[in-house]
């Protein structure tokens, strides 16, 4: 199947930056195993990364918007912050292990002293996006707000991204 115009560059996009995060995920996990000098720890700290894709896709969906490149640059950048946060526990949670804590309690503590950390980040990044959060032209073209026989881009009907409010 050929895909030509907006669709093939829209495919490339995404097929350009999963493969890019893909191929990040391997120097991560690496890293990781070199730092806490275990194989399965990287698993749950990079275990966050597919449960917020579907938190995403599935919220996207009820908002009745589409999955776009700029959600896809978006998903990326929060992975980042979730593996951040991830790595934060699970750092904590090993140094109260090696002090002898017993693991129910190290991960019940690390939740506790690190949460307030972790909701800073996370409320930096919903500010910081609060004005994107709502624009249409961040939604995709063809969202709830346009009609599926919207015209198309080269038509003077069809409004630039700078005039969409």
């Amino acid at each position: 199947m050929k895909w030509d115009g907006e669709w093939q560059i829209t495919y490339e996009v995404f097929r350009d930056l999963g493969l890019a995060f893909a191929a990040i995920l391997i120097p991560i996990y690496i890293l990781v195993v070199a730092w806490f000098q275990s194989f399965k720890t990287p698993l749950v700290i990079l275990a966050p990364i597919p449960l917020s894709l579907i938190g995403i896709l599935s919220t996207r969906g009820l908002m009745g918007a589409f999955f776009t490149a700029t959600s896809m640059i978006g998903f990326i950048a929060g992975a980042g912050i979730v593996v951040r946060n991830s790595i934060i526990l699970v750092d904590f949670t090993e140094l109260r292990r090696q002090q002898g804590m017993p693991l129910a309690e190290a991960v019940i503590e690390a939740g506790a002293v690190r949460f307030r950390l972790m909701l800073l980040t996370a409320s930096a990044v919903v500010v910081g996006s609060a004005v994107i959060l709502f624009d249409r032209s961040f939604r995709g073209w063809r969202s709830r707000s346009w009609p599926a026989s919207s015209p198309p881009r080269s038509s003077p009907a069809w409004p630039s991204p700078s005039f969409i409010t």
